[in-house]
């Protein structure tokens, strides 16, 4: 098996970095270095995702970091961030001045409005996925519900919202747990 080289691994940061958004990443990053190219092993893998969620910034720029320098050195850290970083910003630089050259046709809004439905129909779908895999008790259903009128009904900021319902759930569900555990 190849040993990389920091090349390598710009590549491949550059090609992740460009071609997705959002979460997801650590799962794309693991099947990349782990099940692919077998540079890392799981353990490997899991003990750094660990210490990037648990180091401020983005985890997968840490994470970029982490994986360079694990399998490279110094110079695969530089170029592990630069690679997940350095690409994206050109392309988003680049779409932003053809989004300027081009923002007094009406197609371009035609195009955004279409975008902005499509994004809206994704977080429907997932939304939907969610509600079909929450399990029919009422406890579940009744937080769903309040976060739902918190957010779009009270329009309470999310911060205040975890704040609130989080520790109400972790602990009805640690209670649940404890009472299936009493009945085994």
């Amino acid at each position: 098996m190849q040993q990389p080289t920091a090349r390598d691994l710009f590549r491949i940061f550059s090609r992740i970095g460009l071609t997705s958004f959002g979460g997801g990443l650590s799962g794309w990053l693991m099947r990349e270095f782990v099940q692919d190219r077998r540079w890392m092993t799981e353990e490997e893998f899991l003990n750094g995702l660990a210490i990037s969620q648990a180091l401020p910034g983005v985890n997968v720029t840490n994470m970029s970091i982490w994986i360079g320098f694990h399998l490279v050195g110094p110079r695969g850290a530089m170029a592990g961030l630069a690679g997940i970083l350095l690409p994206p910003a050109v392309l988003v630089v680049l779409i932003s001045v053809a989004f300027a050259l081009l923002s007094g046709y009406p197609l371009v809004h035609v195009w955004l409005a279409g975008a902005a439905a499509a994004a809206i129909g994704l977080s429907l779908s997932m939304t939907i996925t969610a509600v079909r895999r929450v399990r029919r008790r009422i406890l579940p259903w009744a937080l769903m519900v309040l976060v739902f009128v918190m957010v779009a009904v009270l329009r309470l900021s999310l911060v205040w919202v975890v704040a609130i319902v989080a520790p109400i759930s972790v602990a009805l569900e640690y209670a649940r747990l404890r009472r299936e555990a009493r009945a085994r």
